[in-house]
């Protein structure tokens, strides 16, 4: 019996399965047992495995089968000082490392980001898209990231790693001279220069960025209604024929909510009003602005407060509304109502 309690105390076999997707470091659980000199250590592809002395990375092994002596675990038989021919079991903490990719990790800017565009100034932009790295050196991962923590999960890091995007896309926008239709037309080139951008950064931490992606690139929406009028702007080119376009966009509609006289005779102001914008628009560039009249399609009024210097001038009364109108007026002044 003692000698079978004796034995639970050694661990002559050393493997890892991971569990659950997301893991990307995993102490081995040693609860103050020693590993037996000549034991078997199995990692795995995706997989790596080191040993630690005091807080310290002795050996590190990639994937394989290995049988534990001093002869392949030469770093911690120095910091141990054992001699090389130990054969004593011994402690030693085991830590393992996926290294297979994580893939489809998300980001994006949670507010936007302002850039400097050569051609419409001062941007803000949104982005969004994925990402996908894994574990290249455990070393620089355990001092820098994990340290002597018992499980490390991607999501870990996600915070981590999502603010260094940002940041590596802002300083590409800024040392960019290419404008936002032209970013938002090459998206994968733009990937390619944010993927050489953040690389470092990701290697600082121990990790290899391997794949990049921006999916999308957009305006906030206030600022995209902006954008819009101005590109349809330069599309139309000629500003007389697009306030042209304007102010008969501007007569259908209040030709479609006049309702009765009184409506009509409202649809007849908004055109004079129309036409004197046009007649101030149109001036600099030597186009004839058309009158009221004929924007409406109805004969010209008469206003009653003007004397009408023609000997035959008279006056009557509206049948609506009973004001004195000229009496060759076809609408009444006042309230619209044809006569």
């Amino acid at each position: 019996m003692l000698s079978q309690f004796l034995a639970k105390q050694f661990i002559d076999v050393i493997q890892w399965n991971e569990p659950e997707d997301g893991v990307l470091s995993y102490r081995y659980p040693m609860q103050d047992m020693e590993i037996m000199n000549g034991g078997q250590l199995t990692v795995r592809e995706s997989q790596m495995a080191a040993f630690l002395n005091e807080g310290r990375i002795a050996d590190v092994f990639s994937p394989g089968l290995y049988t534990l002596t001093t002869r392949n675990l030469p770093l911690l038989t120095d910091l141990m000082n054992w001699d090389k021919a130990f054969q004593s079991p011994f402690k030693s903490d085991v830590y393992f490392f996926s290294t297979r990719q994580q893939i489809d990790q998300k980001w994006g800017t949670a507010t936007p980001i302002t850039i400097r565009d050569r051609e419409f100034g001062a941007v803000r932009l949104r982005a969004f898209g994925n990402y996908a790295y894994r574990i290249a050196d455990p070393r620089v991962f355990f001092n820098q990231v994990t340290g002597t923590r018992d499980a490390y999960f991607a999501s870990d890091l996600d915070g981590q790693l999502r603010t260094a995007i940002v940041a590596g896309m802002t300083t590409t926008f800024a040392n960019s001279d290419v404008s936002f239709l032209d970013m938002a037309a090459n998206q994968g080139a733009l990937a390619a220069t944010i993927n050489d951008e953040l690389k470092p950064t990701f290697a600082g931490l121990g990790l290899e960025l391997s794949q990049f992606v921006v999916e999308s690139i957009s305006l906030p929406e206030e600022l995209q209604k902006v954008f819009d009028q101005r590109v349809g702007m330069s599309m139309v080119g000629d500003l007389g024929r697009y306030t042209l376009y304007s102010a008969a966009e501007s007569l259908d509609l209040s030709a479609a909510n006049t309702s009765g006289a009184a409506g009509m005779g409202m649809g007849l102001g908004a055109g004079a009003a129309v036409a004197q914008v046009l007649s101030n628009a149109l001036k600099p560039i030597g186009i004839a602005a058309p009158t009221a009249a004929a924007q409406t399609g109805a004969a010209p009024l008469i206003d009653a407060s003007v004397p009408d210097a023609s000997p035959a001038a008279a006056t009557k009364f509206c049948i609506e509304c009973g004001k004195p109108i000229a009496e060759r007026a076809r609408f009444c002044s006042e309230c619209g109502k044809p006569q």
